[in-house]
């Protein structure tokens, strides 16, 4: 599938044929859109053989949009929502097995978590002390204890999980899935990033549109009172602000007559002048949250200092949805004292802080979904590039040990809420020793396969053909995990 249109007239190109004979710019809006619905009816044919739609006696309502509350750094599953209690028998001594092969060996001192575990909910999810307020959440949740990816690496691992590819250069989840379902809301991105301190390894080409049209994008708002630079109106008055961008555009539309249609640099410049004049009035209004009740604004930890810039981003992901944004991603807080989740040593400090800064606004966006009747057509995804190991983390010049872990990519846990995912079901399974995924595996194409089918989208069908193929999200890879859809 491409965004060409095939057998055109020689001689003519399409911005001509629509300035011709429709207007020009309302036209090529109205082919956007049209295109859009094209793709989406081809990507999101109802598989009638699925597990749930056979339980229910017709398809299920596909989601509508995405929060993905991307944990960079790796937190530890061990330590999070995977317990394994056999690590206190076995803590200070050399691990019973031999240690698998990641980024920094040189260490096989087992080390048991500090904190402690207990269940939740009607079913009896495994939470750390951690995360009480998430806890009380666990009856909406899907648990995946048994994912797995190719990557140890948080630079190749980043890119893998936001993209399916460990190089640079390929189309992110986020525009993937904005060039499947196209947008919904023509005033506002319909792939934002949510950014509270710092991106992570791996940097912008994580959330790239790669060969997809440059629309599709994931657009960084950072944290704070301007989220987007250069937003605020050069004009004093709005008409004449209006009246630059129409002749900017008619200048740039007459500078594509006579071009081949496939350069898309003129048309994405328009587009982008088009959105801008209509995110100078969408984003203020979005960001400004003075219209939420106080007893909104305090559940989402917004007036206490260390829940303050994740709870803010989690409200604003809220409110994306609610306007139409297809997908959302929020990005860890920058904590003064820690590489985000990535704790090679003081991992009870460094993972206590970061579950603090983002665990009672994570709860809050579960509640404030379901509460405005959002949850069912908001999928929301949590988790990291990897997990850790059981073992000390050692650097191998010194052999050294810390007290941290190092890197798993071998088995850890990532969860799903809402968007017609199973609630309150832990799924898969790692070894003894929280080493392996041992029961139910799920990889990265999996997770990417099962998210598209949430959508309504078939992974195998939503595809690009560029450089001579078709790529997709999964590769040539890639199985829906039917067991976690309602």
């Amino acid at each position: 599938m491409t965004s060409r249109i095939e057998n055109e007239p020689s001689g003519v190109s399409r911005r001509e044929m629509l300035l011709r004979s429709a207007g020009g710019f309302g036209a090529v809006a109205l082919a956007g859109l049209l295109a859009s619905c094209s793709r989406q009816q081809e990507a999101t044919q109802p598989t009638a053989s699925a597990p749930s739609e056979r339980k229910r006696g017709g398809p299920r309502k596909p989601a509508k949009s995405v929060i993905f509350l991307f944990m960079s750094g790796g937190p530890s599953h061990i330590d999070t929502f995977d317990p394994k209690p056999i690590l206190r028998k076995y803590h200070g001594q050399p691990a019973p097995f031999e240690a698998p092969p990641v980024q920094f060996n040189g260490c096989s001192i087992v080390m048991q978590s500090p904190f402690r575990f207990k269940q939740y909910g009607e079913s009896g999810a495994w939470v750390s002390e951690i995360f009480p307020s998430v806890a009380e959440c666990v009856d909406q949740i899907t648990f995946v204890r048994s994912m797995v990816t190719d990557h140890g690496e948080h630079g190749t691992a980043n890119m893998f999980v936001n993209t399916g590819s460990p190089f640079p250069g390929k189309p992110s989840m986020g525009a993937w899935i904005q060039y499947g379902l196209g947008s919904a809301n023509e005033n506002l991105p319909g792939y934002v990033v949510l950014e509270s301190g710092r991106i992570p390894v791996g940097g912008r080409a994580c959330f790239s549109n790669g060969f997809l049209p440059p629309h599709t994008q994931g657009t960084v708002f950072y944290h704070g009172e301007m989220p987007l630079p250069d937003l605020e109106p050069r004009e004093r008055w709005p008409e004449l602000q209006k009246n630059k961008l129409e002749a900017i555009r008619d200048l740039n539309t007459l500078a594509s007559r006579g071009r081949d249609e496939s350069d898309e640099a003129i048309e994405a410049v328009i587009r982008n002048y088009e959105t801008a004049f209509g995110m100078q009035a969408a984003v203020p209004e979005l960001t400004d949250i003075s219209d939420e009740s106080k007893a909104t604004v305090s559940m989402y930890g917004i007036d206490q200092k260390e829940t303050e810039a994740f709870g803010r981003q989690c409200l604003i992901a809220r409110r994306l949805v609610e306007r139409g944004v297809r997908f959302v991603q929020l990005l860890p807080p920058r904590l003064p004292d820690y590489d985000q989740w990535d704790q090679h040593e003081k991992l009870k400090e460094g993972h206590r802080d970061n579950a603090r800064a983002t665990d009672r606004p994570i709860a809050a966006l579960l509640r404030d979904l379901e509460s405005r009747g959002l949850l069912d057509e908001t999928l929301v995804v949590w988790g990291g590039e990897f997990g850790r190991t059981c073992l000390q983390h050692s650097m191998p010049a010194s052999i050294r040990a810390f007290d941290g872990r190092g890197h798993n990519p071998y088995g850890y846990t990532m969860w799903l809420a809402g968007g017609g995912v199973k609630a309150g079901l832990t799924y898969g399974a790692t070894d003894e020793f929280g080493i392996h995924a041992v029961e139910n595996k799920v990889h990265v194409h999996d997770l990417h396969a099962t998210i598209l089918h949430l959508l309504g989208i078939d992974h195998t069908k939503l595809t690009f053909r560029y450089g001579g193929r078709d790529f997709r999200l999964t590769d040539v890879y890639g199985r829906v995990v039917h067991d976690i859809v309602v």
